[in-house]
């Protein structure tokens, strides 16, 4: 099976190899975003696709957008593969393109199709509090994520998986499916179906606003924001005017919450510090100050030395769209 495998961020570097090891497919060439800037210094960082299939010998392409580059499409053209793989490649496909490849063009989603089209299917059922997702091969349409299903798997999402959790996951899990995907098309013991259209749901782009907690809200829908928004843009909150990430938490299902307001810190609980919320309380075990270090919430409490009464603040949503604070999530 000859194949040409699109994709870009670290999410699909294994499915990736795992094709090029697969006696009975040969990788022609691989695709991949532009390098770009990234960081204080401004670097050229180039994919992590990219780097692994240079470690592999294969050609790479890199447009800035493959349905305008006429030579990139010639060149695809003479290499006559029988699939196009693609995985979070980030660009849209034309029509010219996705009829290259002899047996069609197959994109891993991460969710079980039709739910979840559009941008962040990882997030989004950890948002919605979801007990189960999954990854989807299809074939490649025009509209968005609506082609025909090849094959599903369904991932259990346990109560404190986060999405960077089932990235893991998503990533352990497809380069089989990706590859018994291909094969059973390759050998027609598969026959794709139509999507029910009346089940579609989306996902759509998480903002960097969205991470900005209400405390007035249901301890297990913060609970969630914390695990669906991890690692970007991350759940944020204020307290004395300054802001803190807070990017680890539990449930709490026997503390009793009476004559406390929405985000006052009600004192030590079981190796982390509980919340009151609109419904019940949050435990948070691990928090990240404004541009410092990410640390455990018993060693912040202790240092900071918390009042009677004081409490995380929610702040206007204006306010909060417009925080200042850049730091990214330390997770070691």
């Amino acid at each position: 099976m000859k194949v040409v495998f699109l994709g870009t961020p670290q999410i699909a570097v294994p499915s990736l190899e795992f094709l090029i090891k697969k006696e009975d497919v040969e990788v022609l060439a691989v695709i991949s975003q532009p390098d770009k800037r990234a960081g204080r210094g401004q670097k050229v960082c180039t994919t992590p696709v990219c780097c692994a299939a240079q470690e592999y010998n294969i050609p790479v392409y890199q447009p800035d957008s493959i349905r305008k580059d006429a030579e990139l499409i010639n060149t695809l053209k003479s290499l006559e593969p029988d699939f196009f793989v693609t995985f979070a490649f980030g660009q849209i496909l034309s029509q010219e393109v996705i009829d290259i490849p002899g047996y069609g063009c197959v994109n891993l989603h991460a969710s079980l199709l039709p739910k979840y089209r559009g941008a962040n299917p990882i997030q989004a059922p950890i948002l919605n509090g979801d007990k189960k997702t999954g990854i989807t091969t299809m074939l490649t349409e025009l509209a968005l994520d609506s082609g025909p299903i090849v094959k599903q798997q369904e991932i259990i999402i346990t109560e404190n998986m986060t999405s960077l959790d089932l990235m893991g996951v998503i990533a352990g899990e497809s380069p089989e499916f990706i590859y018994q995907s291909i094969k059973g098309l390759y050998k027609r013991s598969i026959t794709p179906a139509a999507q029910d259209e009346k089940e579609v749901t989306f996902a759509p782009k998480v903002k960097k606003e969205d991470g900005h907690i209400d405390w007035s809200e249901p301890a297990e829908i913060i609970h969630n924001k914390v695990r669906g928004l991890k690692p970007w843009p991350g759940a944020f909150t204020y307290i004395r005017g300054s802001c803190v990430k807070i990017t680890e938490t539990r449930l709490d299902y026997e503390k009793n919450i009476k004559n406390t307001n929405p985000g006052e810190i009600i004192g030590k609980i079981n190796n982390g510090i509980g919340v009151a919320t609109g419904e019940g309380a949050l435990v948070i075990t691990k928090l990240q100050p404004a541009c410092k270090p990410q640390q455990e919430a018993l060693s912040w409490y202790n240092g900071v030395r918390i009042q009677q009464g004081e409490g995380f603040e929610t702040m206007d949503p204006a306010k909060a769209a417009a925080c200042e604070c850049k730091c990214e999530i330390d997770d070691k």
